[in-house]
């Protein structure tokens, strides 16, 4: 029996085997490099030849006074991206769910969607165009309307803003789809006995749609805490300058500019792996979440 399913199974496991190599390749043996953040690292020597000096790089880091307003920033960030990412593709999929031409619906779902594929570099040189203070769109509809133009991203105030609505307009639509899935699987019988019942679009929507929908809501919004220190590198790399450094930097853009900019590899290899081990605490609680609320499990 077990030999069977062995030989069933094959064809899957060796399908696996590309994936799990470049996995090996491009994120195991590059761990090596961890033990650049116990060492006071110096390229020509290599790791073999430099000198260790145990946890005297993460004091350093965790002394320095920009530390807790970087992280700051990243939480205050990634919590309202998470936030928003669950707020709007829920209502968007509810009112999508309300419409009944269904052309009209997918050209909808289609433009939402299209975002998703566009990379940020892209993005980022449209979004300073148009949010640009003496010519872009925005501002001239707020000056049209009587408002003072804002620069969005070189203000303080505006630019975590700027970067949460950003990255919702891109992403929405990739989230609003498994939520549109999750309503189609509902049991069709169960709007027909609240419609018998009297109950109107709002009440099918809060008794109904809602309710079944809750599952698939309380696994995303438990898995996304494992992302809570990831306030997306890219995006804050192609938008932000050192105008709003105080408001948008980013654990990940202190690394690039520690690491790459001014080569202090052993402090950057330090902020990473601190940044690393606290994601991998909050992956595992989100997923003991995901069982316990949404009855979800990998293996």
């Amino acid at each position: 029996m077990k030999t069977k399913r062995f030989g069933r199974e094959l064809p899957l496991h060796l399908m696996i085997l590309p994936g799990a190599a470049l996995i090996f390749i491009y994120h195991y043996i590059p761990m090596v490099g961890v033990a650049i953040a116990f060492q006071k690292f110096v390229p020509i020597r290599g790791i073999t030849g430099s000198s260790w000096v145990g946890l005297d790089n993460f004091i350093f880091v965790l002394q320095l006074p920009d530390t807790l307003k970087v992280v700051a920033n990243t939480l205050t960030i990634a919590v309202m991206k998470i936030v928003a990412g669950l707020v709007v593709p829920i209502g968007i999929a509810l009112l999508l769910n309300e419409i009944g031409r269904t052309a009209f619906k997918r050209t909808v779902q289609t433009l939402i969607y299209l975002p998703h594929f566009l990379s940020w570099t892209i993005l980022a040189g449209i979004l300073i165009d148009v949010l640009s203070p003496s010519s872009g769109l925005v501002n001239q509809a707020l000056e049209f309307i009587g408002l003072e133009p804002i620069f969005f991203l070189g203000d303080n105030r505006w630019f975590p803003f700027t970067l949460v609505i950003s990255n919702e307009w891109k992403e929405f639509g990739f989230s609003t789809i498994v939520y549109l899935a999750a309503i189609s699987s509902i049991d069709p019988s169960l709007y027909e006995s609240a419609v018998i019942d009297g109950a109107g679009h709002w009440r099918r929507t809060w008794h109904v749609t809602l309710p079944g929908i809750r599952p698939i809501v309380v696994l995303l919004m438990t898995l996304s805490l494992g992302q809570i220190l990831n306030a997306g590198f890219e995006q804050v790399f192609n938008l932000y300058s050192p105008i709003v450094y105080e408001s948008g930097d980013i654990i990940d853009t202190m690394v690039y500019r520690m690491g790459l900019i001014n080569a202090q590899y052993s402090f950057a290899t330090a902020i990473g792996l601190m940044k690393a081990l606290v994601s991998l605490i909050l992956i595992a609680v989100s997923y003991m979440l995901a069982y316990r609320f949404a009855n979800y499990r990998i293996f």
